[in-house]
């Protein structure tokens, strides 16, 4: 890893390749971090390391590659566990993304627990992956989804969540950060209320574990997922971490191999948790390169993180609106309650033409709904442009974008 002092995001460019190309001779401004992340070369190594030099399957073979890798999975493992605070590695089911791990909570726990006219409450301001799983199952169960709104400064409206809870739902489920206005939202305080109320509460975390410390024993929630490639990871990896007792009483997810214990032509007795989540050969490779990446982020120091992508906020929040006349910026005021993500739009361009017009100065941005529409029908927005920050974002990455942006308000002003 490149040396760098507490945090220096030009220096840490030195450890993503992309930086080495040129993009219309410019280097990239990496700028939808929120969409996927960049990957260090530490984490590419690692995925290369396992295809290269021990390419088995894990629990099973008892050959050196064979127990190599079952290592290094297993080693991936624990890490995630340490780095999201789970007091046992064995409450952790790798997934290969948060969409899979809210899926098979629904599928597992939402099929065996939620009844007719039962309550799940939701927000809205979901990504699409944590409101369709429980849309499928309350119109299946016959069950009712409420969503909390959110106010005009983007932060979720804690009279309407009161009122929700007290139909004392079964479930309560919601984002950390919201991918689409990057709104930090009390976490810890909504899951006691939610116990309060009798509810068990899944946490989606797939925009807070890369960029701010995490501590689901301290969350106190009951499910937590989030995705490895957010996290400088690869592709293919993520976790869902949930309280042991609760996995205990979830029947499988999917079946297969690997989640057994013994097989029979008429019944079949399942492996211990997390196994029986784990059917078939699960992507060994990314697990791994997982694993490389949040070695990377703990010695970056995730206080660190948090703390470079707040300023990062705060610069953007005043540089952007004095430069750039026409723009609309949705979400919190403040750095304070909001994470590297600016969601905006121009008065005259469509957001699809802003991220084309970008790209032609070699800016990535998102444009688009962002797999948030019920938040953008709240905003009246069709789409938005959403620029989001990571720790290789410099303080010349948002120059370049509002001066970029001064050139598309300009182009559409003269037509």
């Amino acid at each position: 890893m490149a040396i760098v002092r507490a945090l220096d995001p030009v220096a840490l460019q030195a450890d993503f390749p992309i930086f080495e190309r040129e993009f219309r001779g410019r280097r990239l401004a990496y700028l939808d971090s929120a969409a996927t992340s960049l990957k260090p070369r530490v984490v590419t190594e690692a995925v290369a390391g396992y295809l290269n030099n021990y390419s088995a399957n894990v629990h099973r073979g008892i050959y050196q590659i064979g127990e190599e890798a079952t290592a290094a999975y297993e080693a991936a493992r624990t890490k995630i566990a340490k780095f999201i605070g789970a007091k046992d590695a064995r409450e952790i089911v790798m997934v290969r993304n948060a969409t899979e791990a809210i899926n098979l909570v629904a599928y597992s726990w939402g099929r065996k627990n939620i009844n007719k006219a039962d309550t799940i409450v939701t927000t809205e301001m979901e990504h699409h992956s944590n409101i369709v799983p429980w849309q499928l199952l309350a119109q299946e169960k016959d069950a009712d989804l409420e969503f909390v709104s959110f106010d005009e400064d983007g932060t979720l409206n804690q009279d309407s969540y009161d009122v929700l809870l007290r139909t004392k739902p079964k479930l309560v489920t919601f984002v950390a950060v919201s991918n689409g206005m990057g709104t930090i939202n009390p976490v810890a305080d909504m899951v006691r209320r939610a116990h309060e109320a009798g509810a068990l509460v899944l946490v989606d975390g797939a925009q807070a574990v890369p960029h701010q410390p995490v501590n689901v024993q301290e969350l106190d929630c009951d499910f937590f997922v989030f995705s490895g490639h957010k996290s400088l990871g690869p592709p293919g990896s993520g976790a869902l971490w949930a309280r042991r007792e609760i996995l205990e009483a979830m029947p499988p997810f999917m079946g297969g191999g690997e989640m057994i214990r013994e097989v029979h032509l008429r019944h079949t007795t399942f492996n211990d948790v997390p196994y029986k989540f784990e059917a078939g050969t699960p992507d060994i490779s990314a697990a791994i390169g997982l694993g490389a990446a949040l070695d990377y982020l703990s010695d970056l120091g995730m206080d660190h993180v948090r703390a470079h992508e707040r300023e990062l906020v705060e610069y953007a929040l005043k540089v952007l609106p004095e430069r750039v006349k026409t723009i609309r910026i949705h979400g919190p005021k403040s750095g304070s309650n909001r994470a590297g993500v600016i969601t905006f739009n121009l008065a005259d361009a469509h957001p699809h033409d802003v991220a084309t017009l970008l790209d032609r100065e070699a800016i990535a941005v998102r444009a688009g709904h962002h797999c948030t529409m019920p938040l953008h029908q709240r905003l009246g927005e069709e789409a938005s442009a959403r620029a989001s920050f990571y720790v290789y974002t410099s303080h010349d990455d948002i120059d370049r974008l509002a001066e970029a942006l001064i050139k598309v308000e300009r182009l559409f002003a003269r037509n």
